[in-house]
This record gives C-alpha cells, sequence and structure tokens, in this order.
C-alpha cells in the first residue's frame, strides 16, 4: 500500500466467484499469484497455486474437470508452451479460459497463443493489479459500464462528523464534479442522511438489507430517493423496531447493484468494527476516515491505517480528513503534529464553525448551499476532484481581478 500518495488508478470489477488454478515454473510467479488471491478483488474467487507449469496442467486435467481460469507460466522455448497448450485443449471443458505469463517478449509467439485460443499473455514479471485486471476483464462482457468506483467514509471514533463529510463529499462529486452518485446511509437505526439532504423517503436501505432474495436492479432503482439531477439518496430507517444485527456479506449484494448502475457510490459507514463493516471498508475502493484533533482520533485513526494497511496491499492509503479544528479553549494537538505521528499526510484540515455546519443541519443543506465561498465548502470540492482523480487549482480571488487590473493598467499608461 502506498503511504504517501495517492495516483488515480482504474477501477478493476470485482471477480465473480470462480476457480483459478496457477501452474508456476517459478517461485516468483507463483508468490505473485498468490498474493493476488488474497486482494479484496479476489475474495469470492477460489485460487489455487501449484508449480510444474503447462507439462503439469495437462496431467492435472487427463481425468479433472477444468477450472474457469486456467494460468500457465512458460519461461521458454524449454517449456514447450505451444506443444503444452495443443495438449491443453484436448482436455479443456468448454468455457475454460486459459492466460499464459510469459518471459519472452515476441510478437509471432504471442500471436501463435492467441490463434490457439488463449486469453492473454502477461509479460513477467506481473504486477498483482495486473494479474487481478487480466481475470476480472475475462467476465467483463464488451460495452459494459465501468464499474462504479466506492468511496467508504468512517469516523475514527464516534461524533468526529463523519456522516457530514460522508454527505457534503457524495454532494460535491454530485454537483462540483457533475458525476451520477448516490450516498448510502449504512446506519441503519441512527441514520442522518435523510434529515441532512431534507428528504422522507418511504424506503431505504433496510429493504435491501433484511430482504436479499427480493434484490434487483428494479428494487434499488425504486429505493432511491432523488435529492438532485446528479444525487441520489440512499436512506436509512433510523428506526428501532428490530435489533440490528447483520451477517458479514449483508451488504455485498446491494453494494454490486450500485457499482453496475452508478458512477460514484459514497458509503457513510457507522463507527463500529464488526466484520460486515471491516468488509465494507476493505472492499472500498477509496477509504476515508474522518478524525478529531484529539489523542483517542489519533491513536484509532493509526490502528485502522495499520489494518486496513493488512486488508489492502495493493491499494493506495486511506484518505485521512481533520475535522473540527481550531475549538475555542479545547486542548488540541495541531494537523502538522498529527499528520506526523500517523506518518501521513492530512487530506484536509476542516476548521470549527458552530454556526455555519449548525445552520446546514438545521435546514437540511448541504455547506456550499450555505456559504458557497468558504474554507470548509471549498476544501469538499478539493476532496471531491482528488478522490476521483481529478485534482483542479482554484483560481484565487487576486487571479479573479487580473484582467481588471491589467485593464486598468493598460488605461492609466495611455
Amino acid at each position: 500500500m502506498t503511504d504517501t500518495a495517492h495516483t488515480p488508478e482504474r477501477i478493476i470489477a470485482p471477480v465473480p466467484r470462480i476457480t483459478v488454478q496457477a501452474f508456476c515454473e517459478t517461485a516468483e510467479t507463483a508468490a505473485m499469484i498468490e498474493e493476488s488471491g488474497r486482494d479484496r478483488r479476489m475474495h469470492k474467487a477460489h485460487v489455487k497455486v501449484q508449480m510444474g507449469g503447462g507439462a503439469a496442467a495437462v496431467e492435472a486435467y487427463r481425468n479433472a474437470p477444468t477450472p474457469n481460469v486456467i494460468v500457465i507460466e512458460a519461461q521458454g522455448a524449454k517449456s514447450r508452451p505451444l506443444e503444452c497448450l495443443d495438449a491443453l485443449a484436448e482436455v479443456c471443458d468448454p468455457g475454460t479460459k486459459v492466460l499464459v505469463v510469459g518471459h519472452v517478449n515476441d510478437v509471432a509467439l504471442y500471436r501463435q497463443f492467441i490463434q490457439r485460443g488463449v486469453s492473454d499473455y502477461l509479460m513477467a514479471p506481473v504486477a498483482p493489479l495486473t494479474l487481478i485486471a487480466a481475470v476480472s476483464d475475462l467476465f467483463t462482457a464488451p460495452g459494459v459500464k465501468p464499474v462504479g468506483r466506492t468511496v467508504a467514509v468512517f469516523g475514527a471514533r464516534g461524533g468526529v462528523g463523519a456522516s457530514t463529510i460522508a454527505h457534503n463529499l457524495a454532494w460535491s462529486v454530485a454537483r462540483g464534479q457533475g458525476m451520477q452518485t448516490v450516498i448510502a446511509d449504512l446506519d441503519i437505526a441512527w441514520g442522518t442522511a435523510s434529515l441532512n439532504f431534507n428528504q422522507d423517503p418511504p424506503q431505504g436501505v433496510a429493504e435491501a438489507v433484511f430482504a436479499p432474495e427480493r434484490l434487483d436492479a428494479a428494487l434499488v432503482e425504486r429505493l432511491l430517493s432523488k435529492c438532485s439531477d446528479n444525487l441520489a439518496l440512499l436512506s436509512a430507517p433510523a428506526s428501532l423496531d428490530r435489533s440490528i444485527d447483520l451477517t458479514e456479506t449483508a451488504f455485498d449484494g446491494l453494494v454490486d447493484h450500485l457499482r453496475a448502475s452508478v458512477p460514484c457510490i459514497v458509503l457513510d459507514v457507522p463507527h463500529g468494527w464488526n466484520a460486515w463493516s471491516k468488509r465494507l471498508l476493505v472492499g472500498a475502493d477509496e477509504v476515508v476516515i474522518v478524525a478529531t484533533p484529539d489523542l483517542a482520533s489519533l491513536r484509532n485513526a493509526k490502528n485502522l491505517i495499520a489494518a486496513l494497511r493488512q486488508g489492502r496491499p495493493n491499494d493506495s492509503r486511506p484518505r485521512v480528513v481533520l475535522n473540527g479544528v481550531g475549538l475555542p479553549k479545547r486542548p488540541e494537538i495541531a494537523p502538522a503534529e498529527f499528520a506526523k505521528a500517523l506518518e501521513v499526510p492530512l487530506d484536509a484540515a476542516i476548521p470549527f464553525d458552530p454556526a455555519l455546519f449548525g445552520t446546514a443541519a438545521n435546514n437540511g443543506q448541504m455547506i456550499a448551499e450555505v456559504q458557497a465561498g468558504s474554507k470548509p465548502a471549498e476544501q469538499f470540492a478539493d476532496l471531491a476532484a482528488a478522490i476521483l482523480g481529478r485534482p483542479e487549482t482554484r483560481r484565487s480571488k487576486a487571479n479573479l481581478l487580473e484582467p481588471l487590473l491589467a485593464r486598468f493598467a493598460r488605461r492609466k499608461a495611455s
């Protein structure tokens, strides 16, 4: 996981529930495939790695069914890759796809592989994400829309304002970036998204979670409440009619449906550490940790970053937002010291402004709707642009006056 930088990267669709079997010739490739199998995008796939290359693959399937995907490593001519592929073709079940990891950069050999039905040829050394993308592409139909980006927002402790950050971030993505966005409030018992967006939808996330057998694209569409042209809300009922005991995979189907239909999904994940919340954080394309400048937040944020580093080895670090900075008379950890202790830079340090945030909350508005030019509004816009890989440098007020000042100077000179 990269600790210091966020580079815009392609969103790779999660690999479906398939079986992948690899036959390697080098320990390095075997280790890479095993690491790929532990990636969050491969959670549904079953990956098995063994040595022996193409010859071992042919022997393995003489009297056994072939898996969905076979990965074969071929070091060169001595591996007799074409002979192995011809022999493998005689025992392969229909629908089995073959990837070859090779060590020879030869266009003629590549063409021969393709003629024999090989789905892709990857030049060693192969990065885990390259292999994962190749497997994912095998199960993505041509012309299908790119999979949606999921952004999970999570508080380092309770009461840090993570929901407020999530809602304003989603609004900024939809309004400032012009991207279709869904804000999903996953706090079934206590969620506040409907209040913050001044909505009162009759249905919401509970219908999707408690009746997964009914979940389909049409139901998800009915559950969404439109907030603006580009923003829809999946609200929480904020009801105590039932206890909320969810399984680890409770939100999997819902997230899969949303990813298939919406370019950006912001998940407002309630504070708590359980199987389903951890699964959502590990599985998200981006994670935003919200903290306040105190010792408990610092400790928890540090623990979260360490835990997510283990679960997301091929992803960039979580983004960290420090909220409520500058509360009068409260001893605080300075933003620079907070970042130094975390050993990661802060993505935003949002100032304490009770009048602005209180007015927005009471009116069911976002910060930029109450005061468009405020520092928090600009910070939300910057964070939205950075998450989508579209960092934009706003023109300062001085720059906006430059044409007028230049015109005045020319008149004075004449």
